[in-house]
Parts: C-alpha cells; structure tokens; sequence
C-alpha cells in the first residue's frame, strides 16, 4: 500500500524536477515519518533512517530520484531523432542575465555528469548501448553504502 499510493504520488514527474537538497529532504522526511507510523515505530525507539530502510527494504529518497531520472534521460536519448524531447535536452538557449545563474534541470544534470568524470556527449554515446547504460546507472545511482561493499 505505501509503495503504490503514498510513494508513487509523492514522486509523480520526479524526472522532471530541479533536484534540490530541500526538496530531498523534506520527501524524505515525509517517506520516514509513513513508514515509522505504519511500522508502529515511536520516537523513543531510537532506529536510524539506514536501519528504518533497511528493515522496510527501502532506499533513500534522493537515489530514486536519481534513478528514476537518468531512467527517463536514457530512454528519451534512445529516441529517433527528430525527436521532441531528444531536442529539448541538448537545447541551450544564450540569455546572460546579472548575478548568478539559476538552478535548473539541465544544470543539476550537468552537475551530476561532472561528479562521474564524464561530458554530457559520452553520456549520449553510452545511451546508445543498454548494459553500458545499465552499468553507469548502477554506478552513479548507488549510495555510498552500497558503493561500500
């Protein structure tokens, strides 16, 4: 019941967000709170958000988003290719504004990109084949946990 009415609503056209910290967090916070009430967990138990998700099999709200993004990045660059939304992502319209630039979708990709040492055109180059595509998912979506082991 949590996974398919409360989690898939709170992350409806997730893909399509600007990721930011206080966004994540207060997902976050809202996904943990549903679980220790479903799981009838009080605050004076004091459980760990890793072991709350771990007990629960779940993962952390920022690493789904993450996935569930580069998902729609992947599949969308897979697309012929006078395709809307193929054109979209490479679109970079030149409008110079004073002061710092804002914080968009395509910038927090971009981020993302650079943490991996890569450029957005090998990104679109590894699209082109799945279990390539699979394996930089893998890496890039996994938490540091998981990067552990």
């Amino acid at each position: 019941m949590f996974i398919t009415n409360v989690k898939s609503v709170s992350l409806y056209a997730c893909e399509t967000w600007k990721t930011t910290n206080q966004i994540t967090r207060r997902l976050q916070i809202s996904v943990n709170t549903c679980l220790r009430r479903i799981m009838n967990i009080k605050w004076t138990d004091k459980i760990t958000n890793e072991e709350l998700w771990r007990i629960a099999h779940q993962k952390s709200i920022e690493n789904q988003i993450k996935r569930r993004k580069w998902n729609w990045i992947g599949h969308t660059l897979r697309k012929e290719k006078g395709a809307v939304g193929k054109t979209a992502l490479d679109w970079n319209p030149q409008r110079y504004r004073r002061g710092r630039p804002k914080r968009t979708w395509r910038r927090t990709i971009e981020d993302e990109i650079r943490s991996t040492r890569k450029s957005w055109n090998k990104v679109k180059g590894i699209v082109g084949d799945r279990n390539a595509w699979k394996l930089f998912m893998d890496a890039e979506c996994s938490t540091r946990s998981e990067r552990i082991w």
